[in-house]
């Protein structure tokens, strides 16, 4: 069977990024100038396949950057150096650097070679400046040295006869690679193929390997550069390296063998000597305002533990189980079956659900994969801001639809890089308040209901009410008759998330131009979700999220209002009751329901979607009331009717964005019903009638 090299370049991609978050993950976890050779291993290792993928398909600008990470990591694991913080920084752009180039190849775009070349030369000085500080050798050791050199310099070249196991290429390695790079070595390679092995065109198995080398390369070249080469493979294929003196040249390679000369060239279509060698590599350099193509690595991917498959397998066993069940039902059916018809249905609905179940499992991810990237980003900015901050992550495992999880990263980036640049002071002025120096910036995320809340809060100054409404006056986002008293925590924080406001003193490159907040409300918002700002003077700030944990299915309480049919998500749903016209009261033309102790503001769906007026005479309408984030309204219905699951389809994509509505999905009776978007609603009813009553909206 042939193999298909765009699904193992797909592989190599997501498993080259894999081993950059391990590479990343180890080295912030490194203490400077400890030696941690368990962790130092685990890099060198992640680095090490990096280069020898990367050298299979042919991408040559990403293995041969990243030998040069090797060297260094090598002696670090050999205890010849320590990894200091430099250098740690200097091997995280690295990485940086080798995704830039991996996304190159992926997109057919250029990267930007002048980083690679400056990170390329502060791993060579990192080594040099090692090498330099070295002790001068003594007499007696430039007397050995001088002896060794002699003895590795007494022959003239090295012969080397190369066999590798016929199943070589099922492991990635390609013969073509090691030859190309021995040719690459000072003075080049003498190669020879022995094809004396090679079968019958009919016995022939073209991912099988048959052939093998004899190769004579320049003396002066150390033994151990020539080993080097062949360390990838050196457990699949049987290998000799040994001297040919000046005097026995003659009589090397005297076994008279069938043989075919074959040069070895550097470039990449050479690849005549091996069959079934991987196809090289479209070349990264291309058209530098060509936008990025949807590559085959656009794929998304989910690893999945195998028990879930194997869970979702036996599901599906049942299912088919239950379908034949049913179709012999179906095809001798008569009155008397009735009861059996019944139950296949019950059982059919039982499999049908607990797919579901199973399905939707395999689409939750921890959390942790979006947690991960803050370590390293935590990093730079300290250095950056000269702030000393402590990291806390909580709840990683907590999981999420990975949809979900996708769309959140952003905003969480936001609200760090805004923890630590705004919230967080510097270690002086730490140290004035009675503080640690050490700021703490804490993620945590934890299910509550059907939800799951994330949190992002930091132990700095905390959020100042006064700066902040004295910056939205200056805005124009409040009036000048509206005194900080009358506006609550709510109020002000909220403020945080117009379009433009910022309270930075001056612009940086990590915030201070005034977007980012109101584009993470945006996103939280259309995935569902909401955030609420709490914070206190010198106690620092917290920013909760809430967001459901699927995109895909959610629980809904079907309502009718003037004979259509909506869905509301029932997490939003705090209770339905049925309207009494003496607790409606009227301030600043608002209407108001009282209940236990509390002024709600009715919303009448019919008057927000334009279907007509619910009239004055409400004792025979409902009221449901629901929540988001810690605002209520009670919309105004005029009967409830079943819960049952529903499947989320979208509405923009298949129509136009629609104001209050989250989306739409399709009933049992083949009708299209649209799903509210409970915290949309409150959000423009709120603003509406703020306006109207020339207050600050509470959203």
């Amino acid at each position: 069977m042939a193999m298909d090299m765009d699904q193992l370049r797909r592989i190599f991609y997501e498993e080259c990024r894999e081993n950059l978050e391990v590479l990343e993950r180890e080295l912030l976890a490194l203490d400077p100038g400890a030696t941690d050779l368990e962790s130092i291993n685990t890099i060198f290792r992640a680095a090490h396949s990096i280069k020898g993928g990367a050298a299979t398909f042919n991408l040559d600008d990403i293995s041969h950057f990243t030998h040069v990470m090797e060297t260094l990591l090598d002696e670090a694991r050999e205890g010849k150096r320590q990894l200091d913080s430099h250098t740690i920084d200097v091997l995280l752009r690295g990485g940086d650097c080798i995704l830039a180039m991996l996304e190159a190849y992926e997109n057919e775009v250029e990267y930007d070679k002048s980083e690679r070349d400056a990170v390329t030369a502060a791993l060579n000085a990192i080594m040099d400046s090692a090498a330099s500080t070295a002790s001068e050798p003594t007499e007696a050791d430039t007397e050995d040295l001088g002896q060794q050199a002699s003895a590795a310099t007494g022959h003239e070249e090295w012969s080397i006869t190369f066999v590798p196991h016929p199943d070589m290429l099922f492991s990635g390695n390609d013969p073509v690679r090691i030859l190309r790079e021995l040719h690459a070595l000072p003075g080049g390679a003498e190669v020879t193929c022995d094809q004396t092995h090679l079968p019958t065109f009919e016995q022939l198995d073209p991912e099988q390997l048959y052939l093998r080398w004899h190769i004579r390369v320049d003396g002066h070249v150390p033994e151990e550069e020539i080993a080097a080469i062949f360390e990838w493979v050196e457990d699949e294929c049987d290998l000799t390296i040994s001297p040919i003196g000046a005097e026995n040249e003659s009589d090397a390679d005297t076994e008279p063998v069938e043989v075919e000369q074959h040069p070895v060239s550097s470039q990449p279509q050479d690849n005549v000597s091996a069959p079934a060698s991987p196809p090289d590599a479209k070349p990264a350099a291309k058209k530098a305002n060509k936008p990025p193509a949807k590559s085959e690595a656009s794929v998304s991917s989910i690893r999945v533990e195998i028990d879930k498959v194997d869970n979702l397998i036996n599901l599906v066993g049942e299912l088919v189980i239950t379908q034949s069940m049913l179709a012999e039902l179906s095809s001798d059916f008569s009155p008397e079956r009735l009861e059996q018809l019944q139950s296949g249905l019950e059982q059919l609905m039982l499999n049908t659900k607990e797919l579901q179940e199973s399905v939707l499992d395999i689409r939750m991810l921890p959390i942790s994969f979006a947690f991960n990237r803050f370590p390293r980003l935590i990093r730079d900015l300290s250095s950056q801001l000269g702030k000393r901050v402590e990291l806390v992550i909580e709840g990683e495992s907590t999981e999420l639809d990975k949809t979900v999880l996708e769309r959140i990263a952003d905003p969480l980036v936001h609200l760090v890089r805004n923890a630590v640049d705004h919230g967080l002071e510097t270690p002086e002025i730490r140290a004035e308040k009675g503080k640690p120096e050490t700021g703490k910036v804490h993620l945590n995320a934890y299910h509550q209901g059907g939800s799951i809340v994330i949190e992002v809060s930091d132990d700095g100054a905390g959020l100042h009410k006064e700066r902040i409404w004295r910056k939205a006056l200056d805005k124009g986002l409040i009036s000048d008759d509206l005194p900080l008293s009358e506006l609550t925590d709510t109020h002000v924080f909220n403020l945080l998330f117009a379009p433009g406001f910022s309270t930075a003193k001056q612009v940086s490159d990590v915030s201070g131009r005034g977007v980012g907040m109101d584009v993470v409300r945006r996103n939280i918002e259309q995935l569902g979700g909401n955030i609420d700002v709490h914070s206190a003077p010198e106690q620092g700030s917290t920013f909760k999220i809430s967001l459901p944990l699927t995109l895909a299915i959610l629980d809904g309480q079907l309502v009718k209002v003037e004979g259509q049919v909506y869905v509301v998500p029932l997490i939003s749903i705090i209770e339905s009751l049925q309207i009494d016209s003496r607790q409606i009261k009227t301030a600043s033309g608002v209407q108001l329901y009282r209940l236990r102790e509390e002024n709600i503001p009715i919303l009448r769906l019919k008057e927000e979607f334009e279907l007509g007026s619910s009239g004055d005479d409400l004792d025979k309408q409902l009221l449901c009331l629901v929540e988001a984030g810690d605002k209520k309204v009670g919309l105004l219905l005029d009967e409830l009717l079943g819960q049952q699951q529903v499947v989320i389809k979208s509405l923009e994509s298949n129509y136009a964005r629609v104001p209050g509505i989250s989306g739409a999905t399709i009933l049992g009776d083949g009708s299209v019903s649209l799903i509210l978007d409970i915290q949309g609603l409150i959000t423009q009813f709120l603003a509406r009638v703020s306006d109207a009553s020339g207050h600050i909206a509470a959203a």
